[in-house]
């Protein structure tokens, strides 16, 4: 019996079959090879998925562009290129994301992450090479793709992708999907997200999007440099009409809102620009600045959406950038101008020019470089002196020369005042404050100390870090000194001596509203009321009858003079000059300075040198074009706001100090005489006759009290022994207490107008001015209509008659010259112009 012949494992080719069938796989063959690669796919699926976790998201996903503001709300700049502004799915209308998802995804709502079928199917059209060539992404797989793998191309990465999709799907809810990668894709224009989108095609929140301007946005998204309507409007159209008619078909507008629809308004496309031209780049650079200084990372301002809210008001800082703009065409190319302004309540920089471009000069000549101060610190010692028991009636030389014997370092000082002008061995020092008189300010710097001069200067606001030498010759400015600095110190004393730290930052805030940071406003008393108001008054003086007279055009909405209170400077050889300046409201600083090196391709400014002249003026000083922009720009500042008044200042009783005349020596002393000790309750009359007699002069103020009308209550400004000429204030009952119907006018003869004027708006009154010729000293008053003791209305106007000095004379008559020449006429000798006397070159 034959043995029976066993299988071969490899039967092939196979006994008994024709030449093909011999070499085909038997079925058992086909099956077993297909239910192992079913078992192979699904052990390398399995370990696929739980090898695969879901990644953290990419670090930038979450990235904010910070944003930074002006005072009023207009956007300045943003510190990071990438604008993104995350916002929640339930604050949007729901058009908006049925618009992505009709366009990108319409099986997103149901789909478990991955579209099987979507993939097969784009798979045999990519085969066939029917339809072009096609991709089967769901939403969710680009949500992956975007917001925790970045791009991915090969098969592997998509592998990776589509488990992470299926265990996303899995674990997040549909709208947290969707929220997400709203606010992660990218529609062009530097936009991430819709709300960065909404606000760069349509100026708007998203959450105001219409659901035709959603389906735009949507359409936009596979391709969104070339869909933009602003690059091809033709394509961006029918990729608008596609998503309109795709969120009809599935529902989620109706068919009436489908035909109504058309295609949005949106805004150009708006050509690269660099954001930190012009004065922008100074402002987002000083912002930085303060922030870091104050705790605040590169980090968070680069990324972390922050909503930063500046004090810089943009009409004042474009009026700044005018008024250098439009200096005269002759100023050299050299000269840079700094401005800076502050509201003295608060320490806000209401503005802050530096420079012209920041992209062609990134310096900031208002924070980042020093000049000298000039005659602006004269009155850092002025206010020294007055702490130290000085009053503005003290005296001093104010001839010029004056040597002062070993007072530089053991050597002789000389010092001279501007242009060598004397004013006379004994002047006080309002005086000496209006006409920035050096040797009287030199000999005060020596008596009060100039460490005195460098401790006040530094509780004003000079910063610490700037060194100011003690030595006698810093009390005409010397030192080197930040513009935006002498602001905050001018600021301080606008402030009554209530110092608080200048800022551009109003306010930090998270994307939520809460505060991340905000200056400190609290204001801290470094020096006494009276000091300042002392120290303000002498240097309105400055303004009424000095080098400062240009901010006399400064005026009200009703056209009424404003008060204010300055000091002019010039450095050493004209290389530098100020006027720093303030009414109650604001405190301005203009500087101009004129560098040596300059070349603004390189952005190099160095060296100083002196300013050459421009504009017609003889040299340029602090009373020429600085004074005059500061006027120009603070009529703008101020612009609507009301007339606000100094604080109340009483100037002390005057030293007998009479203009010298040639007769007269420096040795001449001053006359005494001693105060009647019984007047308090004397009749007004009686005490004025006596006081008089006395050759005393006698002002007057009324009071409500029950004595009787005329009665003496009080004698202030004197007791015991005055000088001959000091002014006595009587306080004089008006016979009743209560609010009385009629003002009696105060004696105001004799005082200076500005003391007149505030005297009688201490009594409720107000003032006019004229002027009349008399033998008494220019700005003296001569008298008031109606006069002293008259009773008036309560508020009713003063007119005070003022002395313009005495009549000048008329020039000789002059010969007829007979007819002019064929050229025609021309200015004869004589007719040229002078200087600007009274400026100082401290």
């Amino acid at each position: 019996m034959a043995s029976k012949r066993r299988r071969r494992f490899w039967n092939y080719p196979r006994r008994g079959k024709n030449v093909v069938q011999r070499w085909l796989p038997s079925w058992r063959v086909v099956v077993g090879c297909m239910l192992g690669g079913i078992a192979l796919g699904a052990g390398l699926f399995f370990a696929a998925w739980t090898s695969t976790e879901i990644p953290d998201n990419l670090d930038d996903v979450e990235n904010q562009a910070t944003t930074v503001y002006y005072g009023n709300g207009n956007e300045v700049g943003s510190y990071s290129t990438i604008k993104r502004e995350l916002v929640d799915y339930d604050t949007l209308p729901a058009y908006v994301g049925d618009a992505v998802v009709a366009s990108e995804d319409a099986t997103f709502w149901t789909n478990g992450g991955v579209d099987f079928r979507g993939i097969a199917r784009a798979a045999m059209n990519n085969v066939t090479g029917s339809g072009g060539r096609q991709g089967a992404s769901t939403l969710t797989q680009q949500y992956v793709e975007q917001y925790y793998l970045g791009r991915t191309q090969d098969y592997l990465g998509k592998a990776k992708e589509a488990i992470i999709a299926l265990k996303i799907a899995r674990d997040q809810s549909k709208e947290l999907v969707l929220e997400r990668y709203l606010n992660t894709i990218y529609f062009g224009r530097g936009a991430y997200g819709v709300q960065a989108a909404a606000q760069a095609y349509f100026e708007k929140d998203a959450a105001d999007l219409t659901y035709s301007e959603a389906a735009m946005l949507s359409g936009i998204i596979p391709s969104p440099v070339n869909y933009d309507p602003s690059v091809q409007l033709e394509v961006a159209q029918k990729r608008w009409q596609r998503s309109i008619n795709r969120m009809a078909d599935q529902g989620y507008i109706t068919e009436e809102e489908r035909q109504s629809a058309e295609f949005p308004e949106f805004v150009e496309k708006q050509e690269n620009t660099n954001s930190l031209g012009g004065q922008k780049g100074y402002v987002m650079a000083a912002v930085k600045t303060e922030l870091l200084k104050n705790g605040l990372t590169e980090e968070e301002l680069e990324t972390k959406g922050l909503q930063i809210y500046t004090t810089i008001k943009p009409k004042l800082q474009r009026e700044a950038a005018d008024i250098v703009k439009n200096m005269p065409d002759d100023a050299s190319k050299k000269v840079r101008p700094s401005i800076v302004s502050i509201d003295p309540s608060n320490g806000d920089i209401v503005a802050l020019y530096g420079g012209k471009n920041y992209i062609k000069q990134s310096l900031n000549t208002a924070t980042q470089d020093t000049v000298q101060g000039g005659s602006t610190f004269k009155p850092f010692t002025l206010i020294g002196a007055l702490e130290e028991g000085y009053d503005l009636t003290t005296t001093f030389d104010g001839n010029s020369p004056k040597v002062f014997p070993g007072a530089d370092n053991g050597n002789d000082w000389t010092v001279n005042n501007f242009g060598g002008q004397s004013l006379g061995s004994s002047i006080d020092l309002v005086t000496a404050t209006a006409n920035s008189v050096n040797t009287a300010y030199a000999e005060l710097n020596m008596e009060v100390g100039p460490q005195k001069t460098v401790e006040v200067a530094h509780r004003l606001g000079i910063r610490e870090s700037t060194d100011l030498l003690s030595n006698n010759g810093n009390v005409l400015g010397t030192d080197s000194v930040y513009p935006v600095d002498l602001a905050s110190a001018y600021a301080t004393i606008a402030a009554e001596g209530m110092y608080i730290e200048p800022h551009v930052v109003d306010r930090v805030e998270h994307r939520d509203g809460t505060v991340r940071w905000e200056p400190d406003t609290v204001a801290e008393k470094r020096f006494e009321r009276d000091t300042m108001a002392a120290a303000t008054y002498a240097m309105t003086q400055v303004v009424e009858q000095g080098s400062g007279r240009a901010a006399l055009d400064l005026t009200g909405p009703d056209g009424t003079r404003r008060p204010v209170a300055g000091k002019t400077g010039t450095a050493n050889d004209n290389e530098t000059a100020w006027f720093a300046g303030y009414t109650p409201q604001l405190a301005t600083i203009v500087n101009v300075r004129q560098y040596k090196n300059v070349d603004v391709e390189e952005g190099i400014l160095g060296g100083k040198e002196p300013i050459d002249t421009f504009g017609g003026y003889p040299e340029i000083t602090g009373s020429t074009w600085p004074a005059a922009a500061w006027t120009e720009f603070m009529q703008v500042a101020l612009e609507g706001e009301e007339i606000e008044e100094f604080p109340t200042y009483t100037p002390p009783t005057p030293s007998y100090s009479p203009s010298p005349t040639p007769s007269e020596t420096e040795e001449e002393e001053v006359e005494w005489v001693e105060l009647p000790g019984n007047l308090v309750g004397m009749n007004v009359s009686q005490a004025t006759n006596l006081l008089e007699g006395l050759d005393l002069r006698v002002a007057t103020e009324a009071v409500n009290d029950e004595a009787s009308k005329g009665t003496v209550l009080e004698v202030r400004n004197g007791g015991g022994r005055v000088p001959v000429g000091s002014t006595i204030t009587l306080v004089v009952s008006t016979g009743r207490s209560d609010e009385p119907q009629q003002v009696a006018v105060p004696n105001v003869t004799g005082q200076a107008r500005t003391a007149a004027e505030q005297q009688l708006r201490r009594v409720g009154l107000s003032s006019s001015t004229t002027e009349e010729y008399s033998d008494r000293p220019v700005g003296e008053v001569l008298r008031t209509e109606p006069g002293a003791g008259a009773e008036v209305e309560p508020g009713a106007t003063v007119t005070i008659v003022v002395s313009r000095g005495p009549e000048q004379q008329e020039p000789p008559e002059q010969p007829d010259p007979g007819p002019p020449d064929d050229d025609g006429p021309g200015d004869g000798p004589g007719n040229g112009g002078g200087g600007g006397g009274g400026e100082d070159d401290g």
